[in-house]
């Protein structure tokens, strides 16, 4: 890492040092346009459900952009939220305005915007129902994703034990110099059983660590690399998509460092972010055996810490909308085991070059919760 991207993840991406208690940017606040909306929160920790909230109604709402905005602070705050009720009155184009106003409006960079999947021109790239594609959505295809990654090599296993799924957790686009802030997932067709998604609270893993812990996972980076996209085009003989949501995610530049702790941008509150999951490749500046104890302790606090999770059991036309800076999550890879396939169709925004603020706190030290 050099020095001014040391620079951009501490101090943030207009390397204004923080001073004090004064925090780089002020965490925003919620003003109540949406408490009209029933809800149920999934777990005092994480996430929070509209059982019968239609997004649509949101849309054409006089004060839109206001009720979108306490959306966006809402899912900032409690890391994910699912809209129960089938959203089919929404259009594809409706879902990416979505996507990219939550972003917008929370005050993501103003030349960012919708991720483009680097294999976009991949011919595995699922079309939409209607037949058609999209650059700003990603078909997600239980049975088709096998065949859009068949050159990432897995980490060898013996054929008769279980499979390790900690590998499913990981935050999106983490590979990208800049990462996804808002994803948003639509469930199209749904399997008899199984298919959940899991989000944990990164919010949550870091308040679990012991201080003088958090002090030293504070001055770590990792490496997120991702060389499959290369390799797939490479086997595929087509290009990779380039620009990819920002300037500064572009070509095959799949290896960024990003800071194992970050500061969330809307709520100022700190967050586990790049210790473990899919996308993290080591732990920069430490020993190959302390890089695997790290990343195996920070995969422990999740297990043990089953609190911190918020499960979705898919419904047709059911949403969820995340914050990928304070969460993690985990398809459940167990559709086979009752012949069914899971489709839906994701729009994730770009935010800005994750950055960690000396200032900032962490979430239950800001809204002064206890600490059991």
């Amino acid at each position: 890492m050099t020095t001014q991207q040391k620079d951009i993840y501490v101090n943030g991406a207009n390397g204004r040092s923080s001073e004090g208690s004064k925090l780089r940017r002020e965490p925003l606040k919620n003003s109540g346009s949406i408490d009209y909306l029933d809800y149920v929160d999934v777990t005092p920790i994480i996430g929070r459900e509209y059982p019968t909230a239609k997004i649509k109604d949101i849309l054409v709402a006089p004060n839109s952009d206001q009720q979108l905005r306490d959306l966006a602070i809402t899912i900032c705050e409690r890391g994910v939220v699912f809209f129960r009720a089938p959203q089919d009155d929404l259009t594809v184009e409706e879902q990416k305005y979505v996507t990219f106003m939550l972003g917008k409006l929370t005050e993501r960079p103003k030349d960012h915007g919708l991720h483009v999947h680097p294999l976009y021109n991949d011919p595995n790239n699922l079309p939409m129902a209607d037949g058609t594609t999209d650059p700003n959505i990603y078909v997600i295809n239980s049975e088709a994703m096998k065949k859009l990654y068949k050159t990432m090599k897995d980490s060898p296993r013996i054929s008769n034990e279980p499979r390790d799924l900690s590998r499913e957790w990981h935050s999106d686009s983490l590979f990208e110099y800049c990462p996804s802030d808002f994803s948003f997932l639509r469930m199209q067709d749904t399997p008899p059983s199984g298919g959940d998604t899991l989000w944990c609270s990164g919010y949550e893993l870091y308040d679990r660590i012991s201080p003088s812990f958090r002090s030293y996972l504070e001055t770590l980076t990792a490496t997120c690399s991702q060389p499959v996209f290369k390799s797939a085009c490479e086997a595929g003989g087509y290009e990779v998509m380039s620009p990819r949501g920002s300037p500064l995610n572009k070509d095959f530049e799949f290896a960024p460092s990003h800071p194992v702790v970050r500061t969330h941008p809307v709520t100022g509150w700190k967050s586990l972010f790049a210790g473990v999951g899919l996308h993290v490749s080591r732990i920069n500046d430490v020993h190959a055996y302390e890089d695997t104890i790290i990343r195996d302790y920070i995969m422990r606090l999740i297990t043990r810490n089953h609190d911190c999770v918020a499960r979705m059991h898919w419904t047709k036309q059911a949403c969820a909308i995340w914050s990928n800076p304070c969460t993690l999550h985990a398809a459940t890879p167990d559709t086979h085991l009752v012949d069914g396939v899971r489709v839906g169709v994701r729009a994730s925004g770009i935010g800005e070059v994750p950055y960690l603020d000396p200032a900032s706190k962490s979430r239950r030290e800001a809204l002064g919760l206890p600490w059991n």
